[in-house]
């Protein structure tokens, strides 16, 4: 970010804040695949400090991510209804600020690097009650359901929310135009075999370690709502215990973090309904499906040269892995 657009950030603060701005310092934040997070230590005139998280559009995103403006009215709903997420500030729709639209909300002290998250068992003391408050948190979001006044810029819910995923891929890989045929493969058994459609929920859509701030082992915040949307409350599930996303604990079936049946504990206490394990393998297979395809897309951002970078390149390179993850799950459903 150059010292014009400071300089422009420095100023809509202060009026929009209502509070003189004497200092701003940013600096960008780890994390943030899809879009940019920066942090930002404000100094106000009264010698009082703020700490805030700026969120904006990176140079090149995801069609299915929501826009900053959506994803900002999530979270301030999110916040209304005692979900603990990062309380959100301001938002910001004048491009000629800094470019694109951008939100601020407060920042939350915390450790959400994954990596450190399934190793360190200094951050999470207790992975049992852990696991089980990521399910009952899970389940206060999938409380939420349609018609809500406040989230309408939603849109109405899907009538067959995993026939709209397996056409929200295939456009995706017709947009990359290369052949893949093994996850279209995937993807006619994914038609062919999707579950009846429950009632619709709000979901997440990007329920997994990385996107859960973790303080003195607990939940501080669950972060990134960019993929909220109606749908079928499993396909969170799924995602979360899918196979790509423990992190290189296997053994951890719930986010590499905590065992499958905690998680699973905390939900259906908390939502009184009880899970069904042939869905959530269902899910399982697709999750493995959706971030192949967004893989592709990651490297395409980068071999295009749209968003160059290490993180994109690599995750290009994941295609392949993720499709014999879903083969794998597959296999296991067709044997049960």
């Amino acid at each position: 970010m150059d010292e014009a657009a400071r300089g422009r950030l420095h100023a809509w603060l202060g009026g929009r804040l209502g509070r003189k701005v004497i200092a701003a310092e940013l600096g960008r934040l780890a994390g943030g695949a899809v879009q940019e997070n920066w942090g930002l230590t404000l100094r106000m005139a009264c010698g009082r400090e703020e700490r805030l998280v700026l969120r904006r559009d990176a140079p090149a995103t995801i069609r299915s991510s929501r826009s900053r403006a959506e994803e900002f009215g999530v979270l301030e709903e999110m916040a209304a209804a005692g979900v603990a997420v990062a309380e959100p500030v301001a938002l910001c729709t004048d491009p000629a600020v800094l470019g694109s639209p951008f939100f601020l909300m407060r920042h939350v002290a915390g450790v959400a690097d994954p990596r450190r998250l399934v190793r360190d068992d200094a951050l999470i003391p207790s992975r049992a009650s852990f696991g089980a408050a990521l399910g009952a948190e899970l389940a206060h979001i999938h409380a939420i359901r349609p018609p809500h006044p406040r989230l309408t810029f939603l849109g109405p819910p899907d009538a067959d929310p995993a026939l709209l995923r397996i056409r929200t891929y295939r456009s995706g890989l017709d947009r990359l135009g290369a052949p893949q045929p093994a996850i279209e493969w995937v993807l006619r058994w994914l038609e062919r075999h999707r579950p009846e459609p429950p009632a619709p929920t709000l979901i997440h859509g990007d329920y997994r370690i990385g996107n859960i701030m973790v303080a003195a082992g607990k939940i501080a915040a669950v972060l990134d709502w960019e993929f909220a949307d109606w749908g079928d409350p499993d396909e969170d599930i799924g995602w979360f215990c899918a196979r790509c996303w423990r992190f290189g604990h296997p053994e951890r079936e719930a986010g590499g973090v905590a065992a499958r049946a905690d998680f699973y504990r905390g939900y259906e206490a908390a939502s009184g309904r009880t899970i069904e394990a042939g869905r959530i393998s269902y899910w399982e297979a697709m999750a493995a499906i959706r971030w192949a395809v967004i893989a592709l897309e990651q490297g395409e951002r980068h071999r295009a040269e749209q968003e160059p970078g290490l993180e994109a390149a690599l995750s290009g390179r994941m295609a392949p892995q993720l499709v014999e993850e879903a083969m794998a799950v597959i296999a296991a459903i067709e044997h049960a």
